[in-house]
């Protein structure tokens, strides 16, 4: 069974980078410490973001180049698995802030760390950042990295964790850049999405698996779920979950409108278990119940 590394701590972590522990709850290390290393897989009971700084050549969205390739932010959050597939041994390079939850408790932060949705996000969504972007985010680092250097004082926890959180700001803004910069590619995914949903209702899918989640979706489009629904929200400005609902209603219209078939089958062919679901749906999104905009239409 191969090995895996465990950070559980930011000394853990600290220690696999060949850094000295100056703070037990939060670090900015240089990556360019740790020794050469081949992939593997980590356990994370941290906050880590890396900041990776090597030349890896084009970085590619599926089969499109990004437009920003000067640097690039990966977000890991407590409780993930990642993985590095190098077979070769290489030099890791580029900066890293870790953080333990405990730093945030009992701070502003805490209450917002979950608005982030991006450190649920895969390694294939990674943010790309301008050159710009990049001097914006070193600067953060070197105010926390000056205060995890400055003698601890009443003031340590207040301003490492609200330069976090500054830093997770912008990292919020600039995914946005991201989302308008790639148009023609999410475009694409949207497409895909709206082909995805057509073809799913026109087929045995609705009543074999059920209506289609915003999970399967994701999947469906080799994106991870929460990227999905920024995407999807960003670019439409409704959820995709909302998205699904108003393509099941434009469906659901046409077949309710087809005499032969009961309400209640027409309920199961869309995926709904229980028909009074259906029909609770039906009434919230059109204002009519079934059988009302049947007679009405």
């Amino acid at each position: 069974m191969e090995a895996i590394n465990n950070f559980e701590t930011i000394n853990d972590f600290n220690k696999f980078n060949n850094h000295e522990t100056l703070h037990p709850l939060v670090n900015v290390l240089d990556l360019s410490k740790a020794n050469k290393r081949k992939g593997c897989k980590m356990f994370f009971g941290l906050y880590v973001v890396f900041l990776k700084d090597v030349n890896c050549g084009d970085l590619r969205y599926g089969r499109h180049n990004y437009d920003y390739q000067k640097g690039t932010l990966v977000f890991v959050a407590p409780g993930q698995l990642t993985e590095a597939t190098n077979k070769e041994y290489y030099q890791p390079s580029g900066v890293a802030l870790a953080f333990h939850p405990d730093l945030i408790k009992g701070t502003p932060l805490a209450k917002k760390i979950g608005d982030y949705s991006f450190f649920s996000y895969e390694m294939s969504e990674a943010l790309h950042m301008s050159e710009q972007e990049r001097q914006i985010i070193l600067d953060c680092f070197s105010k926390i990295k000056y205060e995890i250097e400055h003698a601890v004082d009443s003031h340590s926890k207040t301003l490492i964790s609200s330069n976090i959180e500054l830093f997770l700001n912008y990292c919020s803004r600039f995914y946005d850049r991201q989302f308008i910069t790639r148009e023609d590619v999410h475009k694409g995914v949207l497409e895909r999405f709206e082909n995805l949903l057509n073809g799913y209702f026109k087929s045995d899918n609705p009543r074999n698996i059920g209506l289609p989640s915003v999970t399967y979706c994701a999947n469906e489009l080799n994106l991870s779920t929460n990227y999905f629904g920024d995407l999807v929200k960003k670019e439409t400005g409704r959820s995709p979950q909302e998205y699904i609902h108003s393509k099941l209603i434009d469906e659901a219209k046409e077949r309710v409108l087809d005499q032969n078939k009961s309400l209640s089958e027409i309920a199961y062919e869309l995926g709904f278990k229980y028909p009074q679901h259906f029909t609770r749906l039906f009434k919230n999104r059109v204002g009519y119940l079934p059988s009302e905009y049947r007679v009405l239409n």
